[in-house]
């Protein structure tokens, strides 16, 4: 079944790499400061920190890391928080920003993580440009790193819509999503969605900011 969905998968991730991987610094410098007017999201991840933390395994991936300050900003809650990205310019301003701080290049799908072995996940808006299609093997991924009762947060655009809903994003095409049809994906990959923040940004776009707080049964 696998070979089935091999290259339609890196097809698409070799776009995504390629759009990233040419707006490096303006992404960092667009966004490596943003969370510091944006209170619902910074408390959301500093819930999730506390709960991490809760669970006694303090290690956290922050998946699709881009130039790594949210990474950074797990680490001062107190994390032994790492970056993956599979953009390489990405995973370089990242290092260069944060020299203390692990970062690698990795495919979504292909976490170079051992089995069971985090506390948390961070997907900060990183499954965005994931088609439909493609989110439940990312999520089984992230279920397949946690421990038992590990916690991912992760963030997307949210919709009104009943179903997904394609829409041209500034560096690659996205999708932004009914919270109920993202929570009923992470059931199906072992997930409890256990808190939802949904607000609106005032985005020209008129999406809403979606937040699914889940736990690892």
């Amino acid at each position: 079944m696998g070979g089935v969905n091999v290259l339609p998968v890196a097809k698409h991730q070799d776009e995504t790499r390629t759009a990233y991987d040419g707006v490096v610094e303006l992404y960092a410098s667009m966004f490596a400061n943003r969370l510091e007017t944006q209170p619902f999201a910074r408390n959301m991840i500093g819930t999730f920190a506390e709960l991490v933390r809760g669970t006694g395994n303090s290690r956290v991936a922050d998946v699709g890391c881009g130039p790594g300050h949210l990474t950074a900003m797990l680490h001062d809650l107190e994390l032994d928080a790492f970056g993956l990205d599979l953009s390489p310019g990405m995973v370089d301003h990242a290092r260069r920003a944060h020299p203390a701080l692990k970062f690698d290049e990795a495919r979504m799908e292909e976490l170079p993580v051992e089995d069971g072995a985090l506390g948390g996940v961070l997907a900060h808006y990183s499954m965005i440009h994931t088609p439909p299609g493609e989110l439940p093997a990312l999520l089984a991924e992230q279920a397949r790193v946690l421990a038992p009762g590990g916690l991912l947060l992760v963030s997307f655009f949210g919709t009104d819509a009943p179903e997904p809903v394609r829409f041209d994003h500034k560096v690659t095409p996205a999708y932004s999503w009914p919270a109920d049809r993202f929570a009923e994906l992470l059931a199906g990959a072992g997930f409890a969605t256990f808190a939802r923040l949904l607000h609106d940004p005032a985005s020209e776009r008129g999406f809403l900011d979606a937040h699914l707080l889940a736990r690892l049964r």
